[in-house]
């Protein structure tokens, strides 16, 4: 019996495996006599147009099927949530590891930490090579798994061996430059810590990653983010605005340098950084394709830019009086404090900013992303909040669920505030929101 293998879990009515007879239950191993270890394994072998497809059925009995198929046809067969089989876990202990300063007793999935190069090819996850052997690095390379989104830190040796707890993650220049060299594209990030990998040791990082242009497509650049939850963990800090602001400027000297070499900024500063210093968020043109946007770079641009276009959509007046209330977290607080003020222009309408301050993971967390319901409810239980609440959607575990991450859900909020709560994710959400009896 075969040690690798996807289980099929669903066949596409009227497709070439349905036709074949292939079943829920079967087990395909081989394709082209090449193991089939997971789902792109699958998807890069099934791309030729000639196909011997070895598989297990239910009884156990080995089937060799040849099939033959244009080269974007597909089999029409589905393998669930275990396509990807066991995935890669994170051997490293990285001194401002969100996951251990995560709060107790919450849902299991926020205690993962997932370091597969899988995931970052497939969802864009940053991962940190630290346990990508080089038979990986050799899949990565024949199977043309690009872009990837990596977490340097430090290209530093002896630095990123320390802040990752890890010896073997020294050997990231060696490994990025081996990936570059086959044409594999990467999107790179640092977790800035102040003190440890900034002024020098980023601009050493900035420069390594930059002579690997245009493999090494941007380097974001992000702050740390410390919670409450630290007992027993590294001694680090926060980012003062003074600092925050000397990171910008700098940033912007990296940007004018690349810009004129590149013909692209190749340095990208988070949203935290303009936000906590003061400065105003960059243009769109600064942010050229956006390439982090998951990762907070440019985030802020694009609501502003949406909100120009939104509110031309507004009224001038309403007819019936209408108060309504905003939250968001410390922040973007500034940001939406400018979008409420033009929203009290209307004739007719009241808007209140509420700004709830995160108590669950501590008041270091000022991103709106990480509140959640007890804060909320705790806050602006006594407040007259009108006729609805409006929060932003990201608070939410995801688009599927209204539940923020201490599992309360919108509609306890709402009977518990006696206000229907209504999501928003951008501004013309949030235009359709005000507007809407």
């Amino acid at each position: 019996m075969s040690q690798y293998g996807l289980t099929v879990s669903g066949i596409v009515s009227g497709s070439i495996a349905e036709e074949l007879g292939i079943k829920p239950g079967d087990k395909i191993t081989e394709i082209n006599e090449q193991p089939v270890r997971d789902i792109i394994d699958y998807r890069f072998l099934t791309c030729d147009e000639e196909l011997v497809v070895k598989l297990i059925n239910t009884h156990g009995e080995e089937w060799l099927i040849e099939i033959e198929k244009d080269f974007d046809e597909d089999l029409g067969i589905d393998f669930g949530t275990e396509a990807l089989g066991r995935i890669k876990r994170c051997q490293n202990k990285c001194l401002f590891c969100f996951v251990d300063q995560m709060a107790p007793d919450m849902r299991p999935s926020l205690y993962v930490k997932d370091d597969d190069y899988r995931h970052s090819f497939l969802y864009g996850n940053f991962i940190t090579l630290t346990n990508t052997k080089e038979e990986d690095l050799k899949r990565i390379i024949k199977q043309r798994l690009s872009p990837l989104y990596i977490s340097v830190h430090s290209t530093n040796p002896e630095l990123r061996k320390k802040m990752m707890g890890n010896p073997r993650a020294g050997n990231i220049m060696h490994q990025l430059t081996l990936l570059a060299e086959a044409g594999i594209e990467m999107h790179t990030q640092v977790v800035l810590c102040p003190g440890i990998n900034d002024g020098e040791e980023l601009s050493r990082t900035v420069k390594d990653l930059a002579q690997l242009f245009p493999q090494v497509r941007s380097l974001a650049v992000v702050p740390v983010g410390l919670t409450a939850y630290r007992e027993g963990l590294a001694e680090l800090k926060c980012f003062t605005p003074q600092e925050a602001e000397r990171i910008v400027q700098q940033a912007e000297l990296w940007q004018d340098k690349y810009l004129n070499k590149f013909n692209y900024p190749f340095v990208f500063l988070s949203d935290e950084f303009y936000l906590m210093s003061g400065r105003p968020i960059p243009p769109d043109e600064h942010y050229a394709d956006y390439p982090q946007i998951e990762n907070g770079v440019g985030l802020t641009r694009i609501f502003l830019d949406q909100w120009e276009e939104a509110k031309q959509y507004l009224p001038d007046e309403i007819s019936n009086y209408k108060k309504i209330s905003i939250i968001t977290g410390i922040l973007a607080y500034p940001v939406i404090r400018q979008v409420v003020k033009e929203l009290n222009n209307i004739k007719g309408l009241q808007v209140e900013l509420h700004r709830v301050t995160n108590r669950f993971f501590g008041e270091s967390v000022t991103v709106a992303g990480l509140l959640t319901g007890s804060d909320i409810l705790s806050q602006l239980n006594e407040k007259d909040l009108g006729d609805k609440l409006i929060i932003p959607a990201v608070m939410l575990k995801d688009q599927e669920e209204d539940i923020f991450l201490d599992n309360i859900s919108i509609q306890e909020l709402s009977n518990r505030l006696e206000v229907p709560v209504l999501p928003v994710d951008t501004p013309f959400e949030l235009v359709e929101a005000i507007i809407k009896d």
